[in-house]
């Protein structure tokens, strides 16, 4: 279940307690999505501190709730060159782990893989980074698709996409994704917005074979309008499937 702060995150730290104590009794694995106020290429000194601290508090709260992974939209590339918006995104994460020992041990820092050419969040680009931090990213298909304005969705794209995750961060990763996916409308510019799955072209259930066939673990969230109802969806769907 993925708990969403994307307006704030909460700062009453006994709720976050209760939290914890209800998923672990009903054994439910939990992720979170940082606020969408984040820009960490924000050229503006006190936005991109703004974004460090939103990023910073979504991690500590999520520590004490017993949440896994924290979903976050890192940056705009704001007309500037990608290579520039690298560094200078390297720099803040290495700012925000410094703090990890201290305020989130046992929580990942997941930078998603973006739906528009505008914004930073490339396979590749949220790969490297976390390859260098020891953390993986919220991998996105949907995004990826709207992105390439059609692209990655077929078997043999999504093979090639989890082939390049192994390669970045390694085998064992695959076991402990964090998965976004839903139907989505795109246009040359991109990301629209999110659809159910039977109102798109998105070919969901070759997307689950594909995870069952290379044995991917982890965790799957639903990011369709019609939540409950998709989520059951896939969930039969991949329960079905029977693979050696």
């Amino acid at each position: 279940m993925e708990v969403e702060w994307v307006q704030r995150v909460p700062v009453h730290t006994e709720r976050m307690r209760e939290i914890r104590e209800t998923a672990e009794k009903l054994d439910i694995y939990l992720t979170c999505h940082a606020p969408y106020y984040i820009n960490l290429n924000s050229p503006d000194f006190v936005k991109l501190q703004a974004s460090k601290k939103r990023i910073l508090d979504a991690l500590s709260m999520s520590e004490l709730a017993g949440i896994k992974s924290v979903c976050v939209h890192p940056a705009f590339y704001m007309g500037m060159d990608s290579k520039k918006v690298f560094e200078t995104i390297r720099k803040a994460i290495d700012e925000i782990m410094k703090q990890k020992d201290k305020l989130f041990p046992h929580v990942n820092l997941a930078l998603e893989t973006m739906g528009k050419p505008v914004q930073f969040g490339t396979l590749k680009e949220v790969l490297e980074i976390s390859r260098e931090f020891g953390i993986y990213p919220a991998v996105d298909p949907a995004h990826l698709h709207a992105r390439s304005n059609g692209g990655l969705n077929t078997k043999e794209e999504w093979t090639e996409m989890l082939d390049t995750y192994e390669k970045y961060v390694g085998k064992e990763s695959l076991k402990c994704m964090h998965i976004h996916f839903s139907g989505i409308a795109y246009s040359i510019h991109g990301e629209r917005r999110h659809l159910p799955l039977l109102e798109s072209d998105a070919r969901w259930q070759d997307f689950l074979d594909v995870l069952k066939e290379m044995k991917v673990g982890g965790t799957l969230v639903s990011e369709s309008p019609l939540l409950e109802e998709d989520t059951l969806r896939m969930k039969r769907y991949y329960e079905t499937v029977r693979y050696c």
